[in-house]
C-alpha cells in the first residue's frame, strides 16, 4: 500500500537561541544510514552577511522527527565562515562538507561517521579556484555525486575587481577521487548567480540559477554536456523568483520509484515569501508543476531526497532569523 501524505515541519534554528542573534543559509545532507544533516551560519551578533562567523550542524536519525543538539563544527569570532554546502560519496559514505572563508578561501572538512565528528579543515583554494576570483562563494545549499563516481559542487564568482552582474558567474568544483582532490570546472555565462546541480538520466547537468541581475525577477537553467567543463546560455525557465537561492534535488528515476522526478523550491513572488515546491517529471525539460506552497518568509531553501523516496527541506527565514525543516513522503503511486 502507498504511503498516506504527510507534511511535518520543525523550527530547527531559532533566532536568539543556543546562543546566536541570527541562523542564515541552510545546507542539507542525508548520509548513507539515513542521518539528515541540516547546516546553518551561525551570526552570533547580528543578521548581516559579515556577522556569518560559525558553521552549524543539527543531526536527525529518526527522519527529522527528532533533533540532536547543536554542534558548532567551525569558526573563530575574526572571520567569516559561510555558505555550508555538503556532499555525499555514496560508494564510501564519507560526509564532504565544503564552504568558505571571508568569501574567497575555499575549504572542505569530512565525516566517516554520518556526521558525528569532523576532520580538520583543509584548504583547497588553489585548486578549487581561480586567481583573477575577486569574490568566491559556494552554491550554497548541496552538491551531488554523478553516476560515475565523480562528486559536483556547484558555487559562484566575481571576475576580477569589477562589480557589474554581467562578471557575475556560476561554476562548478569536482572531485574524481572522492574527495581527495577538488578542481575547479567550466564556468556559466555572465549574469548568473548563486546555483545548485542536479544529474539528468541522460547525464547531463542541469544548473538551478538565480539572476545576478536584482531587476530580473524569474529563475534561470544552464547545461552542461560535458561534465560541468561547459554550459549553455541561460535560459529562462519561466518560474516566478525573489532573487534569492533555490534548490534543486532528484527525487527519484524510473528505476527507484516508478518515473522520472526532480523536486525544486523557490521563493515564487517578486520579495522573499511563497516558498513552492514543485515537480518535474519530464527531467527540466519543462516547467515543473506547483506541488505544495506556503506564503512564510523563508527565501532560501535546501531539499535533499533520502533513500527512503522521502524528501526534506530545510529553509531560512530572513525576516524571522529561523530556519525550519520539513518532510514528506511520496505521497502516492500517481504523485
Amino acid at each position: 500500500m502507498a504511503n498516506k501524505p504527510f507534511f511535518r515541519e520543525i523550527e530547527l534554528f531559532t533566532s536568539g537561541a543556543e546562543g546566536y542573534h541570527t541562523f542564515r543559509i541552510p545546507g542539507m545532507a542525508v548520509a548513507n544510514d539515513g542521518t539528515i544533516l541540516a547546516f546553518a551560519e551561525g551570526r552570533k551578533d547580528g543578521h548581516d552577511d559579515y556577522h556569518a562567523m560559525y558553521l552549524t550542524l543539527k543531526r536527525s536519525t529518526d527522519n527529522g522527527a527528532t533533533w540532536e543538539d547543536l554542534q558548532v563544527l567551525v569558526g573563530d569570532g575574526e572571520r567569516t565562515h559561510h555558505n555550508p554546502t555538503p556532499v555525499v560519496d555514496r560508494e564510501t559514505g564519507t560526509v564532504h562538507l565544503l564552504f568558505n572563508i571571508d568569501a574567497h578561501r575555499v575549504l572542505v572538512m569530512t565525516s566517516d561517521d554520518s556526521g558525528a565528528t569532523w576532520s580538520d579543515a583543509v584548504d583547497v583554494t588553489d585548486t578549487a579556484s581561480r586567481p583573477d576570483w575577486f569574490f568566491y562563494a559556494l552554491a550554497p545549499g548541496h552538491g551531488i555525486q554523478r553516476k560515475d563516481g565523480t562528486l559536483v559542487v556547484p558555487a559562484n564568482h566575481i571576475r576580477g575587481h569589477r562589480h557589474d552582474w554581467i562578471f557575475s558567474e556560476g561554476n562548478v568544483i569536482t572531485s574524481d577521487d572522492h574527495g581527495a582532490t577538488w578542481n575547479v570546472g567550466g564556468s556559466l555565462p555572465g549574469g548568473s548567480n548563486e546555483c545548485e546541480v542536479e544529474e539528468l538520466t541522460d547525464g547531463t547537468l542541469y544548473m538551478a540559477v538565480r539572476a545576478a541581475n536584482r531587476r530580473k525577477n524569474s529563475r534561470y537553467a544552464s547545461r552542461s554536456t560535458d561534465g560541468g567543463m561547459t554550459w549553455s546560455e541561460l535560459e529562462d525557465v519561466g518560474i516566478v523568483d525573489a532573487v534569492c537561492q533555490a534548490s534543486i534535488s532528484r527525487f527519484t528515476t524510473v528505476e527507484s520509484g516508478g518515473k522520472n522526478r526532480v523536486l525544486f523550491s523557490n521563493a515564487n513572488s517578486v520579495e522573499r515569501k511563497n516558498l513552492a515546491v514543485r515537480m518535474s517529471y519530464d527531467e527540466c525539460d519543462s516547467g515543473p508543476s506547483r506541488r505544495s506552497s506556503t506564503p512564510a518568509q523563508s527565501p532560501t531553501p535546501s531539499l535533499q531526497s533520502p533513500p527512503t523516496t522521502r524528501s526534506a527541506a530545510s529553509t531560512s527565514a530572513a525576516s524571522k532569523a529561523r530556519t525550519k525543516a520539513s518532510a514528506s513522503p511520496s505521497s502516492t503511486s500517481n504523485g
